[in-house]
């Protein structure tokens, strides 16, 4: 992140293209931090971690919160070169995929508790009266959460809201529905 910072001071705006190479260093937040942080920089490029001696469980933890792949250092230059190439056909989908899930995460954050449980429920295909049911709640309550859930994501149909959802890549709190 010093270099990010560093690059972003000198010039005035962060990076727009290229790849990413990061040092994955769980102390400092790991794969996960730079990702949430180039994401409110508004960066949505590809990134590759690296470590010396990579672990299984953060080459997992760093491919699920985005990193393209992870390698070990040093870098073997054919592994790294074919890494690169494959990266590099990749970038494009990649950063609008990266995009939308941001932006969707962010539409969702503004949301009350309350409204993303129907949302959870919603995505599970679960009807007004069902939601109702789970949440001990009437029916119109109901209405009146999906309702300002829909207004605050932007969404004209449930299936937009559901949508969001999953571009987010967010799971169903399990937390939510043992409150229920």
């Amino acid at each position: 992140m010093r270099s990010l910072r560093r690059s972003v001071g000198t010039r005035g705006s962060p990076p727009r293209e290229g790849i990413i190479i990061a040092r994955d260093t769980p102390e400092q937040g790991g794969v996960d931090l730079i990702l949430e942080r180039l994401g409110r920089l508004g960066v949505w490029l590809p990134l590759i971690a690296v470590d010396v001696q990579p672990r299984p469980n953060r080459i997992v933890e760093a491919i699920k919160a985005g990193a393209l792949d992870y390698l070990a250092l040093p870098l073997d230059p054919e592994r790294f070169t074919r890494s690169l190439a494959r990266i590099a056909h990749e970038a494009e989908q990649f950063g609008m995929a990266r995009r939308r899930m941001i932006e969707a995460r962010d539409r969702i954050a503004t949301l009350s508790v309350r409204e993303r449980e129907v949302l959870d429920w919603l995505a599970e295909g679960s009807s007004n009266k069902a939601i109702a049911r789970e949440l001990d709640i009437s029916p119109r309550t109901v209405e009146i959460h999906r309702a300002n859930m829909m207004t605050k994501l932007g969404a004209r149909h449930a299936a937009e809201a559901v949508r969001l959802k999953l571009e987010a890549k967010l799971e169903a709190s399990m937390e939510t529905r043992l409150r229920a």
